[in-house]
């Protein structure tokens, strides 16, 4: 005879008890995933962009590449953030997914 045992795991981690489905968890995460990415991307945008200013300013050439790879860095994240969740939208509108439709809010 096989048993199949199940564990509380608000018992042992107590945020659990706020969400009552796995799907609203990843709903939380992944919302939250978003933003973070966008943050980064936004402060890696300027933190370049002053490294480009700087090293124009003093003639360092190798200064001035490594603030553009860091521009060109940030500029793709934020678009790879953007696409992600258009394509998500595009999926959630397409299938009707319900789960899909609460991670992007509609």
């Amino acid at each position: 005879m096989h048993r199949v045992f199940a564990v509380d795991i608000s018992s042992v981690f107590a945020p659990a008890k706020t969400f009552p489905t796995f799907g609203s968890l990843v709903t939380v995460v992944v919302k939250n995933a978003f933003v973070l990415a966008g943050i980064i991307s936004f402060i890696l945008l300027i933190v370049g962009g002053l490294g480009v200013i700087m090293s124009a300013g003093s003639g360092d050439s190798k200064q001035m590449e490594q603030a553009k790879k860091s521009v060109t860095g940030a500029v793709t994240g934020l678009i790879i953030v953007v696409t992600s969740v258009l394509i998500v939208q595009v999926i959630a509108t397409l299938t009707g997914s319900a789960v899909l439709k609460q991670m992007i809010g509609q």
